[in-house]
């Protein structure tokens, strides 16, 4: 286990840099938005662009990586990182921030795509579960130390772009200067929504669904916090606390679900899901403790949706078609992440900032609902043993479903 921590100790080191830049980045835009009077509206608008360059770029990125390797395209997105960080210090502009967060998606999704898809040639079937822990862990970690850097510096000022631009070109450094083997081509995505329809609806909707929920809290949850009246390091909490239920919860519903109709864990995931917004909506700012806690049981489902979908979809999959509907999934999560924040948007300014909360609780319930009625259309005729290992994903670090050899080598384990 030693030797195998060794052999991606580098590539953890910038994909925990790398990390850490991305959570400040996330952070801090939308609460300097916020700073220039710019409307809920306006602002859920340029989280648009970068949902669209980071399903673009699962898309798009394996091709460079077959003309000139795994090295130089990491290098390539890291500077992309950080020249569209710098260039929202320079141009403050609404809609010149949706061009720089559209580069910005683009390049954390293929940084995503290639850290995994080397992950992925480094690990054995003995170590995968453990050795996937500490990338998750490690991006986890990252991202919430970048939010705390926020509390220390002026969203008003160069100083904090400036921090979050070093901190992206110093993730080159490991990687760049690494003499481990670069892995194998990665294979163009591919991806069939008709098919996934066919084989699972509720991955199919569900999928649209848990992109505008993770979608819609990643892009505005910052804004709801400086909206409810918290400070920015109350802010950043409340964020990690998201980000903590999900990947606590990941493994307990996952193995959960291995052990009955996916499907009733989908509409318990649902129904727990509204009742902790319920719960979130009922405590303000001067309760920050209590906000911290419901938040952490929103995320406690919100994140392991996307999970609980590819492992129904794969249930009722042959194993050759892993790739293409795990990649119409990630189409699918994509457009969803799109729309999301845009209707969340549009009820903040109309309701105020619980309004991001009624979005993400009639979300749970459509999620739940629709789990429910597919029960009564379609009985469960999927054998324990035919089922596949459910695989805990932190979506927002999905790089890999579309384009790399991950799901086959998971498909080929099950």
């Amino acid at each position: 286990m030693i030797s195998s921590l060794a052999s991606i100790a580098t590539l953890m080191l910038s994909t925990l840099l790398m990390m850490a830049g991305f959570g400040l980045m996330g952070y801090m835009l939308p609460i300097r938005s916020l700073a220039e009077g710019w409307s809920t509206l306006i602002i859920s608008v340029i989280a648009t662009g970068y949902t669209f360059g980071f399903t673009l770029s699962c898309i798009v990125t394996p091709i460079f990586v077959r003309r000139v390797g795994h090295v130089r395209v990491f290098g390539a997105l890291v500077t992309l990182l950080t020249v569209s960080i710098l260039l929202c210090s320079l141009v403050v502009e609404w809609w010149a921030w949706m061009i720089f967060r559209g580069l910005s998606g683009f390049a954390i999704a293929g940084a995503y795509l290639l850290i995994e898809s080397w992950l992925n040639e480094r690990v054995t079937n003995e170590n995968r579960g453990a050795l996937f822990s500490v990338y998750m862990v490690t991006c986890l970690v990252g991202s919430i130390g970048g939010q705390y850097i926020v509390p220390l510096g002026d969203v008003n000022g160069p100083e904090l772009f400036i921090i979050c631009a070093l901190i992206f070109s110093v993730a080159l450094l490991p990687v760049a200067l690494s003499t481990a083997q670069s892995p194998s081509p990665i294979a163009e995505a591919r991806f069939d929504l008709k098919r996934l329809l066919r084989r699972s609806p509720i991955a199919f909707f569900g999928s649209l669904l848990s992109g505008a929920l993770s979608g819609t809290w990643g892009s505005l949850g910052g804004v709801y916090s400086q909206n409810i009246g918290m400070n920015t390091a109350q802010g950043a909490t409340l964020l990690a606390a998201f980000l903590a239920g999900g990947a606590i919860s990941q493994v307990p519903i996952g193995r959960l679900s291995d052990r009955m109709d996916r499907r009733k864990v989908m509409i318990g995931a649902g129904l727990f899901g509204v009742c902790a917004c319920l719960a979130m909506m009922s405590f303000d700012s001067d309760q920050p403790t209590a906000i911290y806690i419901a938040g952490f049981f929103v995320g406690a489902v919100l994140y392991p949706v996307y999970s609980l979908n590819v492992a129904h979809a794969n249930d009722l999959a042959e194993p050759h078609e892993y790739v293409t509907l795990s990649s119409a999934i990630m189409i699918l999560y994509g457009l969803g992440t799109v729309t999301g924040p845009i209707m969340a948007g549009s009820l903040m300014q109309a309701f105020g900032p619980n309004g991001l909360i009624w979005f993400l609780g009639t979300a749970f319930a459509l999620y739940a609902g629709y789990a429910a009625w597919r029960m009564t259309r379609r009985r469960s005729d999927i054998n324990m043993a035919d089922k596949t290992d459910f695989q805990a994903v932190m979506p927002s670090m999905q790089g890999a479903d579309a384009a790399s050899p991950l799901h086959d080598a998971s498909g080929e384990n099950d």
